[in-house]
């Protein structure tokens, strides 16, 4: 555990990050329902961020290789920082739409820096504990900004500047550090269409976990605020599905080892498509019941996004692992950024209901493609599968890179050999 304890400044810098990020998406969608936006206007902005994410995972890269990762980080930390507060002072939905698509921007470019600076300090053996550490960080530093909503009044101006300190407080650790900056070049990326032959399951299940994610984040705390959920229980509603996903990593993880894993996808997308109709009537009848399955569709729908990278891994050979990885970035940030307005438009369309169906129906749909796709491809032999390593929702094009590294070095030790006959089918 020693890379670990070296590690220490980057984990808090990124639990702070985290902190900051899980706290302002709730938050405006809270704000975006008190000042009485309506809910497809609040769609298209809070989609915002992840339209920014999608152009900062291409740039970003870009960036940090021309002027390297202290300038890069305490840049879009300050520009994040500054704004957040930005949308206290100037309430007008065109206006935080522009904010949104700035912040995700910017924090594509903070995930880079430190996710970059965490594939540096891995090792062929201290991997898989740094990555195990980043997701426990990740998820709960993200889950614990969503009781941050109790600090004060999301009417008033005080957890918009909370936000602020918060990034703000972030770089210090990595501004200060005193180890060498890591080496860095931008990962390559194979054709998207490239991508779809050799596994359609895979990238249609990571577009769709991506489309149903960014319904969820973007516009759960909208939803709580219309079911009539006060402010405490919207924090514990937007934590759980990231709890929920923490509990059941794990072994959903370990089955798909040991199971078909394209049957093991299938089965774990009907379950979060049932989860979720049940919490959609769950809703109308019991708070604690709500509660209950929504921590249990977070549970099926978070592993979904390393379940469907494994898949893909699958079917690749190893030298086009980390090319893939980025390439997954893209179409996962496409689904994220329709997911926000495509349940507003549900929502619209059939009341407040229609967020739970419409994630149903998007896990439904992956479930019903892997059926269609069994009756045209035999499943990978298990002795051929690679190893499933859980991967954080959202990452950048360098931590998908760092996921498929260490997926790619399982696969040298043995762990598989993938058969370019069936990869090539």
């Amino acid at each position: 555990m020693a890379v670990v304890r070296s590690s220490w400044a980057l984990f808090l810098g990124i639990a702070l990050m985290m902190l900051g990020n899980g706290l302002q998406g709730s938050l405006l969608g809270i704000r975006a329902s008190l000042e009485g936006f309506p809910t497809t206007v609040t769609g298209i902005l809070m989609s915002g961020y992840f339209a920014g994410f999608l152009i900062g995972s291409v740039l970003a890269p870009r960036l940090v290789a021309r002027v390297g990762h202290v300038r890069v980080f305490a840049a879009l930390a300050a520009l994040a920082s500054s704004a957040i507060l930005i949308h206290a002072v100037w309430i007008h939905p065109a206006a935080w739409t522009v904010i949104r698509v700035v912040t995700g921007f910017c924090y594509a470019g903070l995930y880079v820096v430190v996710e970059s600076w965490l594939n540096d300090q891995a090792t062929n053996q201290t991997r898989g504990q740094l990555l195990s550490l980043y997701m426990m960080v990740m998820l709960g530093a993200a889950a614990g900004g969503q009781w941050l909503l109790n600090v004060a009044d999301p009417a008033g101006v005080h957890l918009f500047i909370l936000v602020s300190v918060l990034i703000s407080l972030s770089s210090i650790p990595l501004v200060l550090s005193t180890g060498p900056t890591p080496a860095f070049q931008a990962p390559s990326r194979v054709g998207v269409r490239q991508l779809y032959r050799v596994s359609p399951t895979g990238v249609v299940g990571y577009f769709g976990t991506m489309l149903a994610s960014g319904a969820y984040f973007g516009m759960g705390a909208v939803y709580g605020r219309e079911i009539g959920l006060s402010v405490r229980d919207i924090s514990l509603f937007m934590s759980l599905i990231l709890l929920g996903g923490m509990v059941l990593q794990w072994p959903i993880g370990r089955l798909s080892d040991a199971w078909d894993r394209r049957q093991v996808l299938t089965g774990v997308t009907f379950l979060a498509a049932l989860f979720a109709l049940l919490a959609g009537v769950a809703a109308e009848r019991s708070l604690l019941g709500l509660f209950a399955l929504t921590a249990l569709f977070g549970g099926t729908n978070l592993p979904l996004y390393s379940l469907c990278v494994a898949y893909v891994n699958d079917y690749l050979e190893r030298d086009q692992i980390v090319p893939a990885s980025g390439t997954l970035v893209l179409i996962g940030g496409v689904g994220a950024v329709f997911g926000p307005i495509s349940a507003a438009v549900a929502m619209r369309s059939f009341g407040p209901g229609g967020f739970f169906w419409w994630l149903a129906a998007i896990h439904a749909a992956i479930g019903g493609f892997a059926l269609y796709r069994m009756t045209r491809r035999p499943a990978l032999p298990r002795a051929e599968q690679g190893s499933y390593v859980a991967v954080a929702p959202q990452p950048s094009p360098v931590g998908s890179a760092l996921y498929a590294e260490e997926a790619s070095e399982e696969a040298r030790a043995g762990v598989r050999e993938p058969d370019a006959r069936i990869a090539a089918r």
